[in-house]
This record gives C-alpha cells, structure tokens and sequence, in this order.
C-alpha cells in the first residue's frame, strides 16, 4: 500500500514538473519575443542562430538540450544555457510549491506569480523595462486569487495593490526630485501594484526593504565593477523587486513574526 501510494506521488510529481518546463519553455518564448515586440505565437520557435523551426521532438524541455549537448542540430551553433535553465527553474517551482502547500489556491496563486516574475527579471535585466503585458493582468489576477486564499484576504490584496503602487510611484517620485532624474520607473510601480495583489500590503512593504537593501548592495558591486572597467551601467530594480518578492513567499511570515516578536514586543 505504501509502495503503491509513494509511486503514485512520484508520478504526479514527474507530471507535474513536465508541465512546468512546459510553460517554462514558453517564458523563454516570452523573454526573447515580447521586448522585441514580435508575437509570442507565432512562427514557432526557431534556432536564433539558423532560423530553422524546431522540430517538436527535438523541443523536450530540459531534456533536448541534453541530448544535442547544447548546440542547434542543423547548424551546429552553442544554445545558450539559459534555456534550459528556465525550463529547470519553472518544472521545479511548480513541484516544490505543490510539496509545499498542496493542492490548494495557495499553491497556484504562487506558481502563478513565480513564473509571471521569471521574464519581468530577464527582460528588465537585458532590456531595462517591465512589458505591462505581464504586470498588469498580474495585478487582476492576483486580486482575483485572493478571494480563494487563506492569505492575503481580498481586502489585505487591495490595500497591497494600493500600498505597492502608490507606495513605490511616491518613492519614485521623492528621488526624482532628490536626483534630478528618473530613479523608478512606471514598470516597477505596477509591478509592486501586481506583488501586492498577490502577497497582501503587509509582504509588500518586507518587499520594499528587502529589495532596497538587495539594490544598494548590488549597486556598490556594480559601481566597483564599472570603476574597473570604465563601463557605465543602468541598474533596473525590476530583478531585486522579483528575488525579494519570492523571499516574502517562501520566508516573510516566519521573518516578519521574527521582527515583531524581537523588536515590537514590549
């Protein structure tokens, strides 16, 4: 019985990760594509060196980039790692968020937003912009989600999207007048909108600390780089909004009741 049941679970994890490299095979569609505003349809995928469509046997993900060593079968040119990479992230995070909270609307609305959050943090680190395509719808249904959730209740995801939005448009605002010259930009405002839709106003002000001290760090290693190498670089705050976004996810309550109970407990 035992046996039975263990094998059972095996399967519908295997089932599982198919599908999220599936639709991690997608993102990838999505992240070369939307910046470049072509359709994210259509033609199917094609090698970025040849042009050749892929054959869909030869577009198993994770697994064909194993069997072709990682370079395109008709021209023989280097796939770049990260296809592949996505595909593993997106398969695991479905698995790990369904061992995690199972078969639950938790489980889905943190899928959901993990892989909405995949592309935001490639395309904003290669192009320097959130599409709204993808933060927008984010935000309804995020809110959308929250009246089938324990956490956040539908009002706590409403005063989210407002705090989040309103909270980083102001922000953005204050260092535009600070510095003279844009600090955020409209992207990471309805991003923050679409991670308090999903997370609730109490995870997205943790966002907005944790993402200001994964910026301030990543700008002093990138200004020590650039100082080096004489390269001035834009930074985008879409990346550390998404990693503190998933930090809130997976550890914000234990964080936050650890602060509260060291810092508020009087």
């Amino acid at each position: 019985m035992g046996s039975q049941f263990d094998t059972d679970i095996l399967i519908l994890y295997i089932l599982l990760f198919a599908a999220g490299a599936s639709i991690g095979s997608f993102l990838n569609v999505v992240i070369y594509r939307l910046p470049r505003s072509k359709s994210i349809v259509r033609p199917r995928s094609a090698c970025p060196s040849c042009g050749v469509a892929i054959p869909l046997y030869l577009n198993i993900p994770v697994i064909s980039y194993i069997l072709l060593l990682g370079r395109c079968r008709f021209c023989k040119a280097r796939i770049s790692p990260r296809y592949p990479a996505i595909e593993l992230i997106s398969g695991l995070s479905v698995v790990g968020y369904f061992a995690l909270y199972g078969p639950t609307f938790q489980t889905l609305a943190a899928i959901i937003m993990t892989l909405m959050l995949i592309p935001v943090f490639l395309i904003d680190c290669e192009h320097k912009i959130i599409p709204d395509v993808i933060s927008i719808p984010g935000i309804l249904i995020g809110f959308v989600l929250s009246f089938f959730t324990l956490q956040p209740t539908w009002s706590d995801s409403l005063i989210g999207i407002l705090v989040g939005g309103g909270g980083f448009l102001a922000v953005g605002l204050l260092g535009d007048f600070l510095f003279k010259k844009e600090s955020l930009g409209g992207g990471d405002v309805k991003l923050a909108a679409m991670l308090g839709a999903f997370l609730g106003w109490q995870k997205v002000l943790f966002i907005f600390i944790v993402s200001a001290s994964l910026g301030l760090l990543g700008a002093v290693i990138i200004m020590i780089v650039s100082s080096r190498t004489r390269d001035n670089h834009q930074i985008p705050f879409g990346p550390f909004m998404a990693a503190a976004a998933i930090i809130a996810l997976l550890f914000g309550d234990k964080l936050i009741g650890l602060y509260i109970d060291r810092f508020l407990n009087i």
